[in-house]
């Protein structure tokens, strides 16, 4: 069994990864954090898991509220691990800290919010012992997984496209919300998540997903950013955020005075949307992110990607078209007849690990992979599953091997697009 605990959690996410009871966590776990509304949010969220009526949590949270959370944690060691979803400026110094105390650390991204935190990050991934684990939900997509199984199959995809006369060979867009619904309720952010320079921007924040999906669809082993990154362009721009529509969001009823320079005529010019462009190991890639003032009814975040291979292009459609459930699709390319046959026989060979996955022909002679609703997993729900993965490794006392390469991989990636970001201007 491990005891957790949670420091400064002022994002709903920390909360999240407790959505679920896990056989190998304690019910006692210990919060360090500062009195205030982004503490009482967090116990709030586990109030409502333990009183649910469906399969209710009996979280016991022992709480400190007051100064200097961090040096108080480290000194009672009450914890195995430490999960961390909040304030961003300080993650990646937070993260050295407690790995050099011998704590293992689960941290939501993002962990850089520009060049300045790569020292920090190279002393965290060459220190040995604690785990460092990022919260990357998207391993558990339904869709990542089909997306990595396909390229794994030649025969089906093909390799990469190098050439751009198409397009890049992977392409990933997603939007996102400000105002949304957590756990049934509106959620409240807090002012400083409207702060780049705390939360960071839109080229840290969701491309980190983005970036490490595409590490996923490519292979990790020994991912080195000099040897196997080409940086090439990067830039962000600002969505509006009203007055009214802040106070929405954050129950704050005007602007803290930190975000005095981001203001013009007494609106928020917040710099959330990113676009950059790069190769990975020769592969040429975009990735665009871009947040929206509020989710639409009925529907929710978006994205959309397409892969392009020699042989057939891999489709991710997940948006209103789809019902906001990601559909996945290959588009065989001209004069390739034997892809769909090539494509039923490994559908067929998956049934073990995705049973009643299923081909079907859909628009313009697209090959749909159709899934029963029991291989999808909820985003809230993919919280459970990292932790899981996480607690695994723990119980295992066995890292993996490609984690720490790939972390820095990625960490110093989004940290240098950052700076060509702002150096543009």
């Amino acid at each position: 069994m491990f005891t957790l605990a949670f420091l400064e959690p002022g994002h709903f996410h920390a909360a999240l990864t407790l959505r679920e009871r896990h056989p190998l966590v304690r019910d006692e776990v210990f919060v360090y954090a500062p009195p205030g509304p982004e503490l009482d949010a967090f116990l709030e969220l586990l109030r409502a898991f333990n009183a649910r009526a469906q399969q209710p949590t009996e979280w016991r949270p022992t709480v400190y509220a007051g100064k200097a959370p961090l040096e108080r944690l480290v000194a009672e060691r009450n914890a195995d691990a430490v999960v961390l979803a909040g304030r961003n400026d300080t993650r990646m110094g937070t993260i050295r800290r407690l790995h050099a105390a011998g704590l293992h650390v689960l941290a939501d991204k993002p962990w850089v919010t520009g060049p300045e935190c790569l020292a920090d990050l190279e002393a965290a991934m060459d220190a040995a012992g604690a785990l460092a684990m990022d919260i990357m939900t998207s391993h558990h997509e339904l869709s990542a997984r089909l997306q990595r199984l396909l390229v794994g199959r030649p025969e089906v995809f093909g390799t990469f496209r190098t050439d751009t006369a198409t397009g890049p060979a992977i392409s990933i867009e997603s939007t996102h919300h400000l105002y949304k619904r957590v756990n049934g309720v509106p959620l409240v952010r807090p002012p400083w998540y409207f702060d780049i320079r705390v939360q960071g921007d839109g080229i840290v924040d969701v491309p980190t997903h983005l970036v490490d999906a595409v590490q996923r669809i490519v292979g990790e082993p020994s991912l080195d950013f000099a040897r196997d990154i080409a940086l090439e362009q990067a830039r962000r721009w600002a969505t509006p955020v009203p007055r009214e529509r802040f106070t929405q969001i954050t129950q704050v009823a005007d602007f803290p005075d930190a975000l005095a320079p981001c203001l013009r005529d007494g609106v928020l010019h917040l710099l959330c949307n990113g676009e950059l462009t790069y190769r990975l190991r020769g592969i040429p890639v975009r990735l665009r992110s871009e947040w929206h003032p509020e989710e639409p009814p009925g529907g929710g975040d978006t994205q959309h990607s397409r892969l392009r291979g020699t042989r057939a292009e891999i489709i991710v459609a997940h948006g209103p078209e789809t019902g906001f459930v990601p559909r996945v699709s290959v588009l065989p390319n001209a004069g390739e007849p034997d892809v769909e046959a090539d494509l039923r026989r490994a559908v067929a060979a998956w049934q073990g690990e995705l049973p009643g996955l299923a081909v079907a022909h859909g628009a313009d002679g697209e090959l749909v992979l159709e899934a029963p609703t029991s291989l999808h997993l909820s985003h809230e729900a993919q919280f459970a599953r990292v932790l899981d993965d996480f607690l695994s490794c723990l119980r295992s006392g066995e890292w993996p091997r490609e984690l720490a390469p790939a972390l820095r991989c990625k960490y110093t990636l989004l940290a240098r697009a950052a700076a060509l970001a702002r150096a543009s201007g």
